[in-house]
């Protein structure tokens, strides 16, 4: 192990606080320890994410102490000390820990700290911090990423999440924070028992319509989203409601799902199956802190999950229905684009963001709904500035009951939007890596070598690494007649992705089929180019 690595290491083990953490990594090959010192976790999409492991590339005691440390710096340099300021957590391994010792490395700062009392969806965490008028808000998840990750979200005033500049001001803040064992704590006892109940008495306007009479099958994939959803479902109305009971209980193992994102396939197999054993009318899948929401359906050929993106239109179109003149709906550059079909046929202005719902709820004046294709969903911006699951569950129970109510279903209203928009058929490519310098490699080959047609049309390419306002971000977005691939390396995982879509106009509702048809092939020349350029060289 060379001198400076070393002297690292034995920094580190001397600063932290955990017996468990000193010994773990004391006891790693040299290797192993260079990986771990290779750079800290630093904020991406979402806030901090990475595995529960020892060292500053990993999320453990040390680490959660240092990056509250220089939050509370940061608040301090901005006239914000003795502020209030609320923290969260969910069910993942490490989730209790890490948010007792945010709280009360930051109450030791002078601030006042209100540690809610169980875990909780990240939801409930960004209403608090706009209900309880707090500077800022800290959740202690790692949303749907794999078993052994957890993470350290932020939230601002307002309760919305962090964006540049603040987080790399804050950044800069916590290298400066010394040893973590050198930082105070002091003793912050839980309060906020009534954040939940006041979150639950704003979900009962989301859901005007008189009629109830539906049967919805749920789970919360063995995250913390499950009784919440239950309460808020039953609450306006909802009652019959069937769990699945596997999956029901948080367990920060997730047994029975190889990754626990409903997006990904086999997630929402036992769902399904139970939405077909009790005849339901809707299937609702939440991920394990509750922020995304899937849907499944019934069709002619069994069950089946909506796309985010199809979703997405779906409440888009149900929720302008209702809204004022001149409201605003937004989504990200990877999402659809027939929500911007869509919005000024329903009287309402379009905006398109950055990926990411800290860029979707800034969208504008007047957002009455934000959403991106990763099933995340912002029903009611007013109330949690951010994507919220069981708030969009609840709106997507009173849209298909009063479906219902009229003999027709979420895919008639599919049918609708896509004789008067056209078909938007979507699909994603993705590979994952083991060195990040891979994801660099793919993204210089595109910009250095670009496509001039694809699916035999002649496309633009339009490197947004190059833009100069704020849609600026490395990504590369290939279009072409009816034809979209957007290229990007992901924001919270060791991916490249590629986001696609085929647009095929629709005369009528008799040429519907075919057009499906020609989008699903257009599709699949996108997905093989995709699958080509994302293969590791």
């Amino acid at each position: 192990m060379t001198r400076t690595l070393a002297q690292q290491a034995a920094e580190w083990i001397e600063g932290d606080p955990d017996p468990a953490t000193r010994e773990e990594l004391a006891e790693l090959p040299e290797a192993e320890v260079a990986e771990r010192f290779r750079a800290p976790l630093s904020f991406g999409t979402a806030g901090l994410r990475g595995e529960v492991r020892a060292g500053p590339n990993g999320m453990n005691v040390a680490g959660v102490m240092r990056t509250s440390a220089g939050i509370g710096t940061w608040l301090q340099k901005g006239g914000l000390g003795g502020s209030t300021v609320v923290v969260g957590r969910d069910a993942r391994h490490g989730s209790d820990t890490f948010a007792t010792a945010a709280a009360e490395v930051l109450a030791a700062q002078g601030f006042t700290v209100v540690l809610l009392p169980r875990p909780l969806p990240t939801p409930v965490l960004a209403f608090a911090v706009r209900a309880l008028d707090a500077e800022l808000g800290v959740q202690i998840t790692a949303s749907h990423n794999p078993a052994a990750d957890n993470g350290y979200k932020v939230y601002l005033r307002g309760g919305a999440q962090l964006i540049p500049p603040a987080d790399t001001e804050i950044e800069a803040d916590i290298a400066q924070v010394g040893p973590a064992s050198a930082l105070a704590r002091v003793l912050v006892t839980p309060s906020g028992s009534d954040i939940t109940a006041r979150y639950l008495d704003t979900l009962p306007r989301l859901a005007p319509s008189p009629h109830r009479g539906i049967r919805i099958a749920l789970t919360p994939l063995h995250g913390v989203g499950g009784e919440l959803a239950l309460t808020a479902l039953r609450g306006v109305g909802f009652k019959d409601v069937h769990c699945v009971a596997s999956q029901f209980e948080p367990d920060p193992e997730f047994p029975t799902v190889a990754f626990p994102n409903p997006e990904e396939p086999g997630a929402a197999d036992a769902l399904l199956a139970l939405a077909g054993e009790v005849d339901a009318d809707l299937a609702i899948a939440l991920d394990p802190d509750a922020d995304r929401c899937a849907i499944g359906v019934p069709t002619s050929a069994g069950w089946r999950m909506l796309s985010g993106d199809d979703t997405g239109a779906l409440l888009a179109d149900h929720l302008l229905r209702s809204a004022p003149p001149d409201s605003l709906v937004a989504n990200t550059i990877v999402s659809s684009q027939l929500l911007s079909a869509l919005a000024p046929a329903r009287g309402a202005r379009y905006a398109r963001t950055l990926t990411g719902f800290k860029w979707l709820v800034r969208a504008g004046t007047g957002l009455v709904y934000a959403y991106e294709e990763a099933i995340g969903h912002c029903v009611d911006p007013t109330k949690v500035n951010d994507k919220d699951g069981i708030s969009a569950a609840i709106v997507l129970a009173d849209l298909v009951a009063s479906c219902k109510h009229e003999n027709r279903t979420l895919l008639d209203v599919l049918d609708d939007l896509h004789v008067e928009f056209g078909v938007h058929a979507g699909a994603q490519v993705s590979a994952r890596v083991e060195d990040l310098s891979e994801i660099a490699a793919m993204m210089e080959r595109l910009r250095s070598e670009p496509p001039t047609e694809l699916a035999g049309r002649a496309v633009i390419v339009n490197d947004l690494l190059a833009e100069h306002g704020p849609l600026r971000t490395d990504a590369v977005e290939i279009s072409g007649d009816g034809v979209r691939v957007i290229v990007r390396p992901s924001g919270t995982e060791p991916k490249v992705k590629a986001y696609l879509e085929a647009v095929v106009p629709v005369e009528n509702r008799e040429a519907l089929a075919a057009a499906r048809t020609s989008a699903a092939a257009l599709l699949d020349d996108l997905r093989q180019f995709a699958q080509r350029l994302t293969r590791p060289r």
